[in-house]
C-alpha cells in the first residue's frame, strides 16, 4: 500500500511543481504585485469568484467520488479510485490557478493562495485513511 501511496504523492508533487514554475516563469512575482490588492469591480467579480468555484467544485466532485465506493472493499482495492478522485480534485485547482494567471495576472495572489491549498492537499497514509474510512 505505502507503494501505491508513493505514486500518488509523486502524481501530487508534480502537479505542484509545474504548477508552481510556471507561476515563477510566467506570472510577475515581486513584492509590489503582491502587496497590491486588485480592484474587485462589476467586470472582475468572476475573476474573484474562481478560488471559491473551485474549491466547491473540486471538493464536490471528490467526495462523490468516494461515495461511489463499496464500503465492503479492502483499503487497498478503494486506492484507485481514490487516486483517480484526487487527481480530478488537484485538476480542478490547477486550472483554476492557470486560468487566474492568464486571464486575469492582476489576480495572481489568489492564484497563489489556491497553489498553497493544493500544496495542504498531500497524500499522506493518515488522511487517505480518514478519507476513505468516512466512506
Amino acid at each position: 500500500m505505502t507503494e501505491k501511496i508513493k505514486t500518488l504523492q509523486i502524481i501530487h508533487l508534480a502537479i505542484c511543481a509545474g504548477t508552481i514554475l510556471v507561476y515563477y516563469f510566467i506570472g510577475d512575482l515581486t513584492v509590489e504585485t503582491l502587496k497590491k490588492i486588485p480592484t474587485i469591480d462589476s467586470s472582475s467579480i468572476v475573476y474573484a469568484l474562481i478560488p471559491v468555484l473551485a474549491f466547491v467544485f473540486s471538493s464536490f466532485l471528490f467526495k462523490s467520488q468516494l461515495k461511489q465506493i463499496d464500503p465492503k472493499l479492502k483499503l487497498e482495492d478503494k486506492l484507485p479510485i481514490y487516486q483517480a478522485a484526487s487527481i480530478m480534485r488537484w485538476a480542478v485547482l490547477e486550472g483554476a490557478a492557470f486560468l487566474l494567471l492568464f486571464l486575469k495576472p492582476d489576480f495572481i495572489l489568489f492564484g497563489i493562495l489556491i497553489i498553497i491549498y493544493l500544496i495542504f492537499l498531500r497524500p499522506t497514509e493518515e488522511r487517505i485513511t480518514n478519507d476513505l474510512s468516512g466512506n
